[in-house]
């Protein structure tokens, strides 16, 4: 029989190997459980923690590197870190263990594009249609590297297919509308644009995509209504603002477009186009000092900018800055000798500074310019000029952005990335009790709970536990730092085995590096060694719930496998995150995160009136709980209560969440179409 203290000893050298094994496979490969390693980077990968998930697919590797999935899913991970010579790499390297993966060739041809090699993305898209031929995003990929390569033809003829494929598939139209564009066939590009609205009439693109080709028509009061519907379903997207006020300004409403330019740069106050033509616009109704602001601003991004320079120039020579102008006209003369017009501005202001001189030499040159001695330039007969135009007789002229800017604005990303935009309307997520939490600049907000401020005053974890419901992913040294977190916290457990602070901390640990079924292992045992620790069940609703998301997860992570280790999500599964969750309720009720998480779970059990009242339960504890508000709010309107729910929403844009009033617009169109 060993004594105690040997004992203690060998369950702790043990643990120490057992963890050894499981994080530090450099020391022994063949402790590797490889298809366990892949499950948690896998999750990683899901949940966007990328920099720890290809540390769990480098142990895959190192262990096996004769598997085509952990260089998929590493590449997978390392495009999204942005490493796209890295990825073009590691889906190589999958292709040539597995070349039969479509996905493979998708990740590998978006690395491609990401480094404009758009002739080997075409490569991989052929290959990979070959794989799977009515693969909607390869069509879709393929047709924008081949406009990339100017070959319109076969863009539009992948077009052709796709709309074959997807008849309904909204993009596929707006794609081909811009190739259209290129051929200068309009007639068609408007019946695409025709075509789009009547499939999606929710999608601000293709109202956008409709107004645009209205205004190149000279239909500027009918562009300004589809442009104004597209605010309406995208009022967050400044460059319909710019748009619109153009389409105003061809109207000669100036008041209007003077309104449009202001929202768009309260939205996006860096926009040049905005600020350039606001200030044209001031400079015309007499709002000098604010006209010179806006050009200021445009020469702080454009230092070089030199119609920005003379128009500036006139300003200040109206505002009686003649020394000031005369300094703008000579920068833009010293890049355009031939500009007549500068001359004649600067001779004036050299007279009101007093250097004669100077205006009798600008004179002369005017002189010679009448005799024909000088070459002449003159302006266009158009109201606007593109952003590259150099033509300083230009000058007064409104600015539009350059073609290739503005078919950029409706072309569609390429897909196949994780986070391709999904058009779904979702509910705030849960909230969790982590070490950390992403600063958001728009809504600053500090989650409190007495329960949780008490535990953090006893200091009895290693860092201080935040509430939150906008995680953030992992540095590399953070992960270092929890790896070793788990050992000292082992090494705790060992000393103090009774203690279910020992074990919470080492399950944040484990959750933290997204080993969920080690840190729900760590939980029931916190929970055993105190059943009355409302913490513990608290975390292991939000861990089981994630798991339960890891299954349901979306198609486009896998390569093409049905992953048979995972079990169909049951609401047995979710009637047991209830269960714990009922807990935390019982022991401490007047936690509001519990109600919350709590509705959210009875909302995917489809129980959405036993969720209003716990969402009613939480706002009672704290009116300004934006986050109930808004999942109130779609609640609501669930149970076909739009107004409730559109008041609902109305509060959470009220109090930061802004996505609400997207929202908000989309159910009030579809409920005036009706």
């Amino acid at each position: 029989m060993l004594l105690q203290g040997e004992n203690t000893k060998m369950i702790k050298r043990i643990i120490n190997i057992l963890i050894a094994g499981l994080f530090f496979p450099m020391v022994s490969l063949a402790q590797i459980n490889t298809d366990r390693v892949m499950t948690i980077g896998r999750n990683a990968l899901y949940f966007e923690d990328y920099v720890l998930s290809i540390q769990y697919f480098n142990q895959a590797i190192n262990a096996k590197p004769y598997l085509a999935e952990p260089y998929f899913y590493r590449g997978l991970a390392k495009m999204n870190l942005e490493d796209f010579q890295g990825a073009e790499a590691d889906c190589s390297e999958a292709i040539e263990r597995n070349p039969f993966v479509p996905n493979a060739y998708q990740i590998r041809g978006i690395s491609r594009i990401r480094q404009e090699n758009f002739k080997g993305a075409i490569l991989d898209y052929e290959k990979a249609l070959t794989l799977d031929p009515e693969n909607v995003s390869l069509w879709h990929n393929l047709s924008l590297c081949r406009m990339q390569e100017k070959d319109y033809v076969q863009a539009k003829a992948d077009l052709d297919t796709l709309i074959r494929i997807s008849p309904r598939y909204t993009e596929a139209y707006l794609i081909r509308i811009e190739v259209s564009l290129k051929q200068k066939d309009t007639l068609q590009a408007m019946i695409d644009a025709d075509k789009a609205i009547e499939i999606d009439r929710y999608n601000a693109d293709t109202w956008a995509m409709r107004g645009m080709l209205l205004m190149q028509r000279k239909k500027f009061q009918d562009s300004e209504s589809d442009l104004t519907e597209a605010i309406r379903l995208s009022i967050r997207n400044a460059g319909l603002f710019i748009n619109r006020a153009l389409a105003r300004y061809y109207q000669n409403n100036l008041r209007g477009a003077m309104a449009d330019y202001d929202v768009a740069l309260d939205i996006d106050r860096n926009n040049f186009i905005g600020h350039y033509n606001r200030g044209l616009l001031r400079a015309q109704v007499g709002d000098d000092n604010r006209a010179i602001e806006d050009f200021d601003f445009v020469l702080g991004i454009e230092p070089n900018n030199l119609m920005a320079v003379f128009n500036r120039g006139l300003l200040r020579d109206k505002t009686g800055d003649y020394k000031g102008a005369v300094e703008d006209y000579t920068t833009v003369l010293n890049e355009y000798p031939n500009f007549m017009v500068g001359y004649q501005y600067r001779a004036k202001a050299r007279r009101k500074t007093g250097n004669l001189k100077g205006a009798d030499e600008d004179e002369l040159v005017l002189l010679k310019d009448q005799l024909g001695v000088a070459s002449k330039q003159t302006a266009s007969a158009d109201k606007t000029r593109k952003k590259s135009d150099k033509n300083m007789n230009n000058y007064r002229k409104m600015v539009v952005a350059d073609n290739e800017e503005e078919s950029s604005k409706y072309k569609t990303d390429y897909r196949g990335r994780v986070q391709d935009k999904n058009l779904t309307i979702l509910p705030q997520p849960m909230f969790v009790l982590s070490y950390y939490e992403r600063v958001d600049e728009l809504r600053r907000q500090v989650n409190f709970s007495k329960y949780i401020d008490e535990l953090n005053n006893r200091h009895v974890l290693p860092s201080r536990i935040l509430i939150t419901n906008n995680e953030v992913s992992l540095s590399e040294v953070q992960i270092k730092q929890h790896f070793e977190s788990i050992d000292k916290n082992t090494e705790r457990i060992v000393r103090q085995p009774d203690s279910a602070f020992n074990y919470y901390a080492r399950a944040l640990d484990f959750y933290l590096v997204q080993d969920f079924d080690n840190a729900l292992a760590d939980l029931d045992s916190a929970i055993v060694k105190d059943s009355t620790f409302s913490p513990a069940y608290f975390s292991r609703a939000v861990i089981q719930y994630k798991q339960l998301e890891y299954r349901k997860r979306d198609k486009g992570l896998e390569m093409n496998v049905v992953d048979e280790k995972l079990p169909a999500v049951r609401a047995l599964d979710y009637a047991m995150i209830r269960r714990d969750l009922d807990e935390v309720i019982r022991l401490t009720p007047d936690f509001i995160y519990a109600y919350y998480n709590r509705a959210n779970i009875l909302a995917v059990m489809k129980d959405y009136r036993a969720a209003l009242v716990d969402y009613n339960k939480a706002i009672e504890l704290d009116p300004r709980f934006a986050d109930a508000y808004y999942n109130r709010g779609l609640t609501n309107i669930f149970l076909g209560n739009n107004q409730q729910g559109i008041h609902d929403l109305s509060k959470a844009g009220e109090l930061g969440i802004f996505s609400a009033y997207s929202v908000i617009k989309r159910f009030t169109a579809s409920k005036e179409d009706k």
